[in-house]
């Protein structure tokens, strides 16, 4: 599978633009990997912690969340919710790439962990399936091996500064979070989601202990997808009468 010729297969199917795109995706996402470490490590973490959840978790919105939510005090339980219901949203991703996965359990198992916004868009944006499956598999192992190597070297720069502050780096985090909410602000639908959860959230926030407003804020979530489909049912209308099959007399055919 690691055979030169193997490799060489691969960039042949990649091509040159698509794998020097993918490896500046690897690099920007390597230095935001370093900033979670070392966030991570001077907000008083275990050394551990960053490094276990950028294996076994593997996403970094949810894992800049749960950091955050823990280091302002929020609950550990609240704080494992909110990033599941994050991360809620790569479960239609594994029906989209289901077929590029491959045959064995080891290999499906493997490549659903990979399954994250830039392996899928990557793979979604080829026009045939060998591109598909390339794109993916080498944007996901790449962003794999480089994520994990720039959380570990931010653990070493937080442990070596102390203060990260004086980097900079304090504002990674919010500046990360908005860079992955921009793009979906595009959506009508999504802006009216975001202004009632962010109402909700700042309301609740003097009120309800750390974590809990951002919980919260997902009822704007539900008030959208209740106006959705309350908008779809007036577009459909009643059913119209003259659609409706004549009921006719059995002898004469008349209208009864």
């Amino acid at each position: 599978m690691f055979s030169i010729e193997g490799v060489r297969s691969i960039w042949r199917t990649l091509g040159p633009d698509l794998a020097r795109d993918i490896a500046l995706v690897c690099l920007a996402d390597s230095l935001v990997g370093l900033s979670f470490g070392a966030i991570t490590l001077t907000s008083g973490l275990p050394l551990w912690l960053p490094v276990l959840l950028s294996v076994v978790v593997f996403a970094g919105a949810a894992q800049f969340m749960f950091v955050g939510l823990v280091t302002s005090g929020g609950n550990p339980i609240a704080a494992i919710v909110a990033a599941l219901l994050l991360n809620a949203r790569y479960v239609p991703f594994g029906f989209t790439v289901a077929d590029l996965l491959g045959g064995r359990w080891a290999s499906r198992l493997f490549g659903t962990h990979l399954a994250i916004d830039e392996t899928v868009a990557f793979a979604l944006a080829q026009s045939d399936r060998e591109r598909r499956r390339a794109a993916y598999w080498v944007c996901g192992v790449g962003l794999f091996v480089t994520w994990n190597l720039g959380v570990i070297a931010g653990a070493a720069v937080g442990t070596a500064v102390g203060d990260t502050a004086v980097l900079g780096l304090d504002a990674v985090l919010p500046a990360v979070l908005l860079a992955l909410v921009l793009p979906s602000l595009r959506n009508a639908d999504t802006r009216r989601a975001v202004l009632i959860g962010v109402v909700v959230a700042l309301g609740a926030a003097p009120f309800v202990p750390a974590g809990l407003p951002m919980l919260l804020g997902l009822v704007g979530v539900v008030a959208t997808l209740r106006r959705g489909g309350a908008e779809s049912a007036e577009e459909r209308g009643p059913v119209p009468t003259d659609q409706a099959p004549a009921l006719t007399d059995q002898e004469d055919g008349t209208p009864c």
